[in-house]
């Protein structure tokens, strides 16, 4: 490098090639406006009504989905700050199992709010400290609108349970909920424990068989294994089970050895003691009272033919924790090696049959025994995007049937929760004196998204709803929302949807958390990106093109 540029200030500091954003136009407002691009992708897939995306990931595979936490799952965002976003999104998928979509759409709204509040000259401290007090007073109000002796439900229940999973499964298939509902209902119910606090999301398996149609849907208690039966014996009914770890076969001998044979007679006997073993061990398992061999590798030849020969059924599971999830379901122990098993290391199945479904064989384990077993919700569709999405909302099901058992409380639905958030903040902001009332108005209006988002995904007139919603809260009906079979807005404890006052709860904290944490940055200093093939260099740092 000449004399002519020597480099000043930062750039003289810092390595060449790094890139260094300050201020609140270059910092503030592209991480702002990068985080509004984010929302407004999740946006129009929030509520029922939602729309669908079809996201093709970098592997070629294809979603359509309205759920948002597997949309930005599958975006690579590359933007930094959006990616606190997309944090703060899978954060509630993980706490919650519902209401990503409100967590990113709501924060991406308030940082809207924040942009003009910053155009308008306000410092973003002074809006981080107005959107403090504001979330802060959001939850208190959220506390009072809770529905009164919700906090108490039994949550074996199938009709309390499906009053509050409704909602949860509806915004992810509208229409169908009145069928799933049940189902999940169901499947939750039949392996929650003695103490509902130690739900188990992992006991409750999807299998998506293709075929048919929904309302061909079943639930099975017990495991559905995407795998035929190895030998002939196909069923078997209160049977004894055996698991084997590490597959049915004769071992080879770890040490390397020489035979030497003598005489012809010497060659057969030798063939014959390798039979004589196999069936030795094989009939050690049958006398143990065994009826069902499952095992975790593969069968040898002749360890099935001797299998056969006793009357014994084999399976074969590969996936290890697929096997893990027989052991539960059966009470078994899965042993490493081929040998005679105690009788506390048994299982027992109610019945194993080799069923055809839609073309597809699979292997039913029922075990209708109480405890804390696996049921399986058999899921039929028609294509494979379809039945993923399906498996997305029964997830959220049982995921929400995790939340309340921790806590049933439940709030309206149907934006009628927001509007009212909306009413009291606004006068609240009325009350304080100083520059944060305005960021706390603008808090306030932020709410108004859900419903505009709800009524707009339903091709109704947004505005006229929200005037019609605020108009009926100020007269004291805190329970009107919007009625979106019928476009009207209505009192939603005559159409049952509530939410739950855990996943509000969670995803407008996370909201505010990830919106205040982008607006406390002032600059970003991006080292030279390490070696490897270069991505393009886009000014700006925009999103990400593959």
């Amino acid at each position: 490098m000449g004399f002519s540029m020597q480099p000043y200030g930062i750039q003289a500091m810092l390595k060449e090639g790094h890139k260094h954003m300050s201020g609140l136009d270059e910092a503030v407002l592209k991480n702002i406006d990068a985080c509004k691009q984010l929302s407004t992708i999740t946006r129009t897939s929030l509520g029922p009504n939602g729309m669908n995306k079809m996201v093709i990931n970098h592997l070629d595979k294809l979603f359509v989905t309205n759920d948002a936490a597997t949309i930005v799952n599958e975006l690579e965002v590359q933007h930094p700050a959006a990616k606190l976003l997309v944090l703060a999104g899978k954060a509630q998928q993980e706490e919650i199992g519902d209401g990503a979509n409100l967590t990113i759409s709501f924060a991406g709204e308030i940082l809207q709010g924040a942009e003009e509040l910053i155009r308008m000259g306000l410092h973003p401290s002074e809006i981080i400290s107005g959107y403090t007090k504001a979330i802060n007073k959001t939850i208190e109000v959220l506390e009072e609108l809770v529905e009164e002796g919700s906090e108490n439900m039994d949550v074996r229940n199938t009709e309390e349970v499906i009053y509050r999973m409704k909602a949860a499964v509806a915004s992810k298939q509208f229409g169908q909920e009145e069928i799933l509902c049940p189902l999940i209902a169901d499947a939750c119910i039949q392996v929650c424990p003695k103490n509902p606090a130690n739900f188990n999301v992992d006991n409750v398996r999807v299998a998506k068989l293709l075929g048919g149609g929904l309302h061909n849907s079943t639930i099975v208690r017990g495991m559905v294994l995407k795998s035929d039966a190895v030998g002939s014996i196909k069923n078997m009914e209160k049977a004894k089970v055996a698991v084997f770890a590490g597959g049915v076969d004769t071992s080879a001998t770890e040490t390397k050895g020489t035979v030497l044979i003598h005489n012809a007679e010497q060659l057969e006997n030798y063939a014959k003691t390798e039979e004589a073993k196999v069936e030795g061990l094989i009939k050690a398992v049958a006398e143990s009272g065994a009826k069902v061999i499952v095992s975790g590798a593969a069968v040898g030849e002749m360890a099935l033919h001797f299998c056969e020969r006793y009357k014994l059924m084999v399976l074969k599971i590969s996936s290890k924790f697929e096997l893990r999830r027989f052991c539960r379901t059966t009470g078994a122990v899965a042993m490493l090696k081929l040998c005679q098993p105690n009788p506390d290391d048994l299982g027992y199945v109610d019945s194993v049959s080799v069923e055809e479904i839609g073309g597809a064989r699979v292997t039913i384990v029922r075990n209708e025994g109480g405890g804390n077993s696996v049921s399986t919700v058999v899921l039929r569709g028609s294509t494979d995007s379809i039945l993923d999405d399906l498996e997305r909302a029964v997830d959220d099901g049982v995921n929400t049937y995790k939340a309340m058992c921790r806590d049933s409380r439940i709030v309206p639905g149907a934006a009628a929760t927001e509007i009212e958030l909306a009413r009291r903040l606004k006068e609240f902001s009325f009350k304080e004196t100083g520059l944060d009332q305005y960021a706390i108005a603008k808090f306030a209006e932020s709410f108004e998204m859900v419903p505009k988002t709800l009524a707009e995904n339903a091709g109704l007139n947004a505005m006229e709803i929200i005037s019609s919603l605020y108009a009926e809260h100020a007269s004291g009906k805190t329970k009107v929302g919007i009625d979106l079979e019928n476009g009207v807005c209505a009192d939603i404890s005559t159409i049952n949807v509530w939410d739950l006052y855990v996943t509000k709860f969670f995803a407008l904290k996370y909201a505010a958390d990830a919106a205040c944490t982008v607006l406390r940055v002032d600059q970003i200093i991006m080292a030279k990106p390490a070696g490897g093939p270069r991505r393009d260099q886009q000014p700006g740092g925009g999103m990400d093109e593959d």
